[in-house]
Formats: C-alpha cells, structure tokens, sequence
C-alpha cells in the first residue's frame, strides 16, 4: 500500500514538471505573436519613410532596366530628332519672313490706297512658281558676246531651259535692267535677244558698273516675287558653272534656314581714290590698313530665301557700299546667319579644276582671280568647259 501511494506520487511529479514546462513555451510563443511592444511615432515614421525609399529604389532601377533595353533605339533617334529641329527651325524662320513681308506689303497698300484707286483684280498678284534654285547671270548691255559663250557651254537652251525648271526645280536668267534713256537701242536689242532665247530676267534697274548693290537688292527681290525657291544664287557672265555640282552642294544645305554660301574672303579696304576698288567709306571700317568683314566673293554665291526675304523687306534701309560683295556681307553680318565658306566655289582655270575634276572632286565653278572672273571669257570659257565640265548628262542625274 505504502509502495503504489509513492508511484502515484512520483507520476504526479514528473506530470507538473512537463506540464511547467508547456506553460512556459507556450507563454512564450503567445506573448512574441500578440503581445508586441507598441512601436513609438518616431518609430513608425522611420520605418514608413525606409519602405518610401526602398519603393523609390525598386521603380529607379526598373527605369533604368528599361532605358539600358532601349538605349540601342535612342542613338538611331538622335540624328533623325536633330534633323526634324532643324527643318522645324527653317519652317518657323520662313513663316516668320512671310508674315513680315505681308505686313510690310500691307503698309505699302494702306500708304497707297489714300491716293490711288486700284480695281480689286489687278491687287491680286498671280501665285509663284515653285523652284529649288534660282540661278541669276549678272550681266550687262555690252556682253552680247559673253551669254552667248554662256549658252553654247554650261547653261542649257530652249527645251532643256524649260525641262530644267520642270524636272529640277532649277531656273536660270541673264538678268539685267534698262538704259537710263526709255526704249533705246540698247533696250531694243535685248528685247530682240530675249525673243530668240527667251532667258532673261528685267529688272527695275538703270545700269551700270557703280551701281551693282543695287541690282543686287533688285534682283532678289524681283526673283522672291516671281519665284518661291529654296534657293537664289548670283553669278557673273565670266565665270564656268558646273550646274548638277552647284545643286548637289545646295542640297546638303536645304534644312537650314538662314544660309550664306560661297567663297569667304576678307579683303584690305582700299583708301586710295586711284584704285579699282575703292571704297570712299573706308573710315567705317576703322584705321587705314584694315581689312573688310568676312564675306563672300562676288564672282557667285548663294542665299537661302529667308535671306532673300529679308532684302526684299528692308531693300529701302540697306546700305550699299562701293563694291557689291561687300554691301551684301554687311547687310548680314548682324542677323543669326550661317556662313559657309564653300571653297569648290571658286576653283582656278585650268590646270587647277582639271586636276580637281580628275581626282573625282568637280569644282562648282571656275575663274580666274586675277581678272576676277575667267581671263578673256569668250574665247576661254569652252576650254574650261571641256577639261573641267562634269558632262552634259550630271544635271539630270543628280538626286536633289
């Protein structure tokens, strides 16, 4: 009896110790699951502000996954958004000439309307003809002998004039304006001229030698109205033009809106009133021995319609200088232009664009600069076109 009360008691025992036992881990696990410590506000902000920046991280790094999965893509799109830019730029610097050349028009027609009654019709001016380049010949009563060695060399005649304006965009014209006295002989003989070749330009002009700025200003402003170009070059009846040469070289330029091209030189102001170019406002350009502005050589050079534009619109303000290459450098020395200093512009004669035309590099036009255009044209200029032409057929062939 005294041995199965110590059993009962020894089970007893052993039963409280694992039930002590169970008590306290349970205790344990309870109070870690539910009974947590409150945390404090500092707390809780802290540990909000922790996940904020972890979230931040995770969306910068998958940002940036995919703009390493793209980055092949962005570097084809970066010439293709820079020309977009640039085309945009010449759309909104033409606009903004044209709509200054409406206003500038609707001031001379208000000015006018108090003393002159026009009819409604003959307001409305017939719309322009739209051309890649404009090509004008500076040339002069005289010179009957120097266009024809034009025609028979680098200037297309008669139906290849016409298909040349058609399929190219690419308008050639002697220009030139009329004798101080009306209707003279001179005039009558280009009026003769003009009937047989139909391949002149009149301007609005008296001729002569001094007064070249100013059938400058004309002649862009008498093109701007008849013709709606890219493009207006001005060229002298001395000097050899590769034609398919000249479009291909202003085609690499078209994007740009305010374009400036041919051979820039800066040459000594002249005080001298003995010499060939003397300038009587040589004290502009500050002490003697000074040299002119950068500017394009008169032989040729080309402008960009805006340009065109602006001459057109402020033609009564610009100031001209004794020698024409000159004045229009100054009229655009303080606008935001482009200079391009396109040295196949003024090649020499041969043997120098010869070998130029030999190694595959054509010449846009030759002269000579001692005689500031080619020496003795007439009889030379078919000897340039022979060794340094670039054939009768690139014209047609060049993808403008």
């Amino acid at each position: 009896m005294k041995h199965k009360n110590y059993s009962s008691e020894k089970v007893s025992l052993k039963w409280i110790f694992i039930l002590c036992i169970s008590s306290f881990a349970l205790g344990m696990l309870f109070s870690n699951r539910v009974w947590d410590p409150p945390m404090s506000n500092k707390q809780i902000v802290s540990q909000q502000h922790l996940e904020q920046e972890l979230k931040v991280i995770s969306d910068d790094c998958t940002k940036k996954q995919r703009m390493l999965g793209q980055g092949k893509d962005i570097m084809g799109e970066v010439y293709k958004t820079h020309e977009a830019i640039q085309t945009l730029d010449k759309t909104i610097s033409s606009l903004q000439m044209e709509l200054a050349a409406a206003r500038s028009s609707q001031q001379l027609g208000s000015s006018n309307q108090s003393t002159v009654m026009l009819d409604a019709s003959s307001v409305v001016s017939p719309p322009k003809k739209k051309a890649f380049v404009v090509i004008g010949i500076n040339t002069a009563f005289s010179s009957r002998r120097r266009r024809d060695s034009v025609r028979e060399t680098w200037m297309p005649q008669g139906e290849d004039l016409v298909r040349l304006e058609k399929e190219k965009g690419i308008v050639i014209r002697f220009m030139i304006g009329h004798s101080a006295t009306s209707n003279s002989i001179l005039d009558r003989a280009i009026d003769a001229e003009e009937a047989q070749h139909n391949d002149f330009l009149r301007l609005e002009h008296v001729e002569g030698y001094h007064e070249l700025s100013a059938k400058t200003k004309i002649f862009f402003t008498t093109a701007l109205a008849k013709w709606d170009a890219d493009f207006y070059v001005k060229v002298d009846d001395d000097v050899h033009v590769n034609l398919g040469m000249l479009a291909i070289t202003l085609a690499r330029h078209r994007s740009k809106p305010r374009v400036y091209m041919g051979c820039m030189k800066s040459g000594p102001v002249l005080s001298q009133k003995s010499v060939k170019y003397y300038e009587p406002e040589y004290w502009k350009f500050g002490e003697e021995g000074n040299k002119y502005f950068r500017h394009a050589t008169g032989q040729i050079y080309a402008i960009s319609k805006d340009l065109a534009t602006y001459i057109s619109i402020n033609r009564p303000i610009l100031h001209k200088y004794a020698n024409e290459d000159v004045s229009l450098g100054a009229w655009f020395i303080g606008l935001e232009v482009e200079h391009i200093d396109e040295r196949n512009m003024c090649c020499g004669t041969p043997p120098d664009c010869e070998w130029k035309a030999q190694a595959g590099n054509v010449c846009v036009a030759s002269f000579d600069w001692t005689c500031s255009g080619i020496c003795k044209s007439v009889e030379k200029i078919k000897e340039v076109h022979a060794r340094c032409g670039e054939g009768d057929g690139a014209i047609w062939s060049a993808m403008l």
